[in-house]
């Protein structure tokens, strides 16, 4: 493929209450709205966002969440819609919910309104699925025929989430441009399905810029849930500007080392997706031999937000060589985002750099004192 290809979502809204607002942006779109969120969310937006849809004379079926965006969850939540005469699909929640709303979306040829309820993955813009397992492992990448028609973010929900969310996504947005850059020095193909734009390089390159200059004042601010303007500055950030530059700009070694955590069992399972993410861009920056202080430069920032720098750090003090090969093997198996990279990897030098970043870490978080 050597055309450039950019794709983002139709409208993108980001304000204090806007959940309150989902009627009003809404109006004109359809008439019946299928409403996904999962047992918790309900009581934080679900019944926020049903409530002004009903203001402005907008039917709403409801449908929960299991917590699982499966082949069997996706598939189930569809039927309903079906039988419902559904012509909207809001997701409103976390990733995977969001995942599955795209997913039930795309099934149903419906118009697509996300609503995050947190600001922890660059999942909402996008026009694809991460598709797991009903036991969680990943199984593959699902491709949509367009990206969500609205995105509703509303930052006062978003500060009241634990900080933890914040930072996840903090994590999983400092990914994009190592991986976007990545993937323009080896000229390789997108998630958007063509070689990276010049808009795609700009917005990866601002992301990763906002993220240091702001994300220790907008992890602050949760702490105390409060919206300020270094919040909003990173809720676009995480959710927009790494939303448009993971698609239009391309994956590469961090996600894939992430989704190769997913083939183990055991209290790894409990770590987010950015958290594993993070330990992921080490890993590529290590075999990208990028210099130490680029390293020491994201190690740093990660430890200021509480984020996971180490394999002890993400439960895996104790994992056996042949659980970290198999970890290696899925990251670079056939069709793995780690074959953007500008060079050619195997399982055994991906282990290699698995090991050889947690020990960076390891000696920096000892010369730290951490």
């Amino acid at each position: 493929m050597t055309d450039r290809i950019f794709i983002s979502p139709g409208k993108y809204v980001q304000g204090r209450n806007v959940v309150d607002k989902t009627g009003h942006y809404v109006k004109g779109l359809g008439s019946i709205a299928l409403v996904i969120a999962d047992e918790v969310v309900w009581e934080i937006a679900g019944n926020r966002v049903v409530n002004s849809l009903e203001q402005e004379g907008i039917a709403a079926v409801r449908a929960e969440f299991k917590g699982e965006a499966s082949r069997n969850e996706i598939e189930r939540i569809t039927e309903q819609g079906k039988g419902s005469g559904v012509d909207i699909v809001i997701g409103v929640g976390g990733g995977k919910t969001l995942d599955t709303a795209k997913a039930v979306n795309d099934e149903l040829a419906a118009l697509c309104v996300i609503v995050p309820t947190a600001a922890s993955t660059d999942a909402p813009t996008s026009a694809l699925s991460v598709i797991y397992s009903d036991n969680g492992e990943f199984e593959s990448y699902a491709f949509y025929r367009k990206n969500p028609d609205l995105i509703l973010v509303d930052t006062k929900v978003i500060a009241e989430a634990p900080p933890l969310f914040l930072t996840s996504g903090i994590a999983d947005a400092l990914a994009t441009w190592v991986e976007a850059r990545a993937v323009i020095e080896a000229r390789k193909t997108t998630m958007a399905g063509g070689l990276p734009t010049i808009a795609a390089e700009a917005i990866a390159r601002r992301c990763e810029e906002v993220l240091f200059d702001y994300g220790v004042l907008a992890y602050e601010s949760v702490k105390r849930k409060v919206v300020t303007p270094a919040l909003e500055a990173v809720v676009e950030a995480n959710t927009l500007l790494s939303g448009i530059g993971f698609e239009s700009g391309g994956l590469a070694g961090a996600h894939a080392v992430h989704n190769g955590f997913t083939v183990l069992e055991g209290d790894i399972h409990h770590m987010t997706h950015g958290q594993k993410v993070a330990f992921g861009t080490l890993v590529q920056l290590t075999l990208e031999q990028r210099p130490l202080l680029e390293l020491e430069r994201y190690m740093e920032l990660y430890l200021q937000l509480d984020l996971p720098v180490t394999l002890e750090d993400i439960k895996l003090k104790k994992a056996s060589h042949e659980d970290l090969y198999r970890v290696a093997q899925a990251a670079t198996k056939e069709g793995e985002t780690s074959h953007n990279l500008p060079f050619p990897i195997d399982a055994d030098r991906m282990l290699d750099a698995i090991l050889a970043a947690d020990q960076y870490a390891t000696a920096y978080k000892k010369k730290t004192g951490r």
